[in-house]
């Protein structure tokens, strides 16, 4: 086998509608494109979202929502992954710098602890917020969480 042998499969390629080359080819006066109107002429593009006239979906719908803009994202971190960063890196201070490092969050995020699952180390950590239990889990496993 070589690239000169190539071909595709058998039935998978067919040949394009040759239209408006005459009457004898089926496709020649209009070149299927019916008689008159928009549709029939060169440079013709229906709009997105046009329904013929009809009133379209989108304003059929009613509008809804908001969109806050002063809205603070956090990136929820567990204590979890705390606790299997903390045996990873075997760190006595998780910073946000390590965090990053390690995948669990990009270099624009929030990060904000939540008290999901177990810690056993005596950690400080150092993330943008806590919720009150992950607070009172890293005190009470003998660490520290400080909110930067």
């Amino acid at each position: 086998m070589n690239l000169s042998s190539l071909k595709p499969a058998a039935g998978s390629v067919k040949t394009g509608k040759r239209v408006g080359r005459g009457q004898g080819s089926g496709k020649g006066g209009t070149s299927a494109r019916g008689h008159k109107g928009a549709q029939s002429r060169s440079g013709y593009s229906r709009k997105p979202g046009f329904e013929g006239g009809q009133m379209p979906l989108q304003r059929r719908l009613p509008k809804f929502g908001f969109n806050n803009i002063n809205r603070v994202e956090y990136k929820a971190l567990n204590l979890d992954a705390i606790q299997s960063l903390a045996d990873k890196t075997s760190a006595a201070v998780i910073t946000l710098d390590l965090i990053r490092e390690n995948g669990l969050c990009s270099k624009k995020d929030l990060v904000k602890i939540l008290s999901r699952g177990v810690i056993t180390s005596a950690i400080e950590v150092q993330a943008n917020g806590f919720s009150s239990s992950a607070i009172e889990a890293i005190e009470k496993a003998g660490g520290k969480a400080v909110k930067l």
